[in-house]
């Protein structure tokens, strides 16, 4: 069994927040495992005041990681699962998925309990155009505001007023201890979240035996089931993750549902589907749940992101 390992992470302080308890994860599970981080900063951390819908082309917080791997300079990445293509590069492959954190959306704002309560034309911050088409499907009297930063900046920017209210993942504010800015979380009839929200991924060498079994003992079943049935559903739609597509999968007992939708940019067109079927059978619910949003015309509205 491998003696050492160095794990490769963003700099922001939810990726070390992410990166250190694999880390302390990964030493539980090993006795005698020596885990080091090295920190890679991304194109996506590079540019921050331009929308991501914008910036255009896959692996934006992971690319640079992936070619570090490769390289062999580390010998694993930790990532948002949410920011990691479906298609890996040749050679790489996802190691483990492990425990899965709250998967939801959450509603970030001083004065106002949820969305209901803003008043018409409150300006809402994100940088995400699922949430923005959600949003406005919902809510489309709302001024949606381009949000960028990390989780901090974001939650500041509300305090400070300069939005009336943000949507972030629940999953980023309780990694950094942030619960208190949580006012609600939304539910799936208004926001679904984006597919594998909540989930870490750790990537690896697919020849890197030692490092997979290592990373085999902090694997989730639940979490797996669950993110490969809304990864295969992304990956059938054929959607980056700036596509207006939301996927939520839940194990419950032995039974796998999934809740999935593609949105219009502005919010006038959603099309929603639900399946459920056999959790040891997740990726024919995603690939089902796909064919489904296709028979509805989900293709017209993916073509109109790019």
């Amino acid at each position: 069994m491998k003696s050492a390992l160095v794990i490769g992470s963003r700099g922001s302080q939810l990726a070390l927040v992410q990166a250190n308890a694999m880390a302390d994860a990964l030493r539980e599970a090993a006795t005698g495992l020596t885990v080091t981080i090295e920190v890679i900063h991304t194109k996506g951390d590079h540019i921050r005041d331009t929308p991501l819908a914008q910036i255009g082309g896959k692996g934006l917080f992971t690319k640079e990681l992936e070619v570090a791997l490769a390289e062999g300079r580390i010998d694993l990445a930790v990532h948002s699962l949410k920011d990691l293509p479906t298609e890996l590069p040749e050679g790489l492959t996802l190691g483990a998925v492990p425990e899965r954190e709250t998967p939801y959306d959450a509603f970030v704002c001083e004065r106002f309990h949820d969305v209901a309560e803003l008043p018409v034309g409150a300006k809402v911050g994100t940088s995400s155009l699922r949430r923005q088409a959600q949003l406005l499907a919902y809510r489309p009297d709302l001024k949606v505001v381009n949000l960028r930063g990390n989780v901090e900046t974001r939650v500041r920017r509300v305090a400070e007023g300069a939005v009336d209210a943000a949507i972030l993942a629940c999953a980023g504010l309780e990694r950094l201890g942030l619960c208190e800015s949580i006012r609600s979380t939304l539910p799936v009839d208004i926001m679904i979240p984006a597919p594998a929200q909540g989930a870490l991924g750790i990537e690896v060498r697919a020849d890197d035996a030692g490092t997979i079994e290592i990373l085999e003992r902090i694997a989730d079943p639940y979490a797996t089931a669950e993110v490969v049935a809304e990864r295969t559903c992304l990956a059938a739609l054929e959607g980056g993750c700036q596509v207006p597509i939301g996927a939520l999968a839940r194990v419950q007992g032995s039974r796998l549902s999934l809740t999935a939708c593609v949105c219009s940019v502005d919010g006038k067109t959603v099309l929603k589907t639900q399946c459920e079927g056999a959790a040891s059978d997740a990726v024919s619910l995603g690939q089902a749940a796909a064919l489904q949003l296709l028979e509805q015309g989900a293709a017209d509205l993916i073509a109109a992101t790019r």
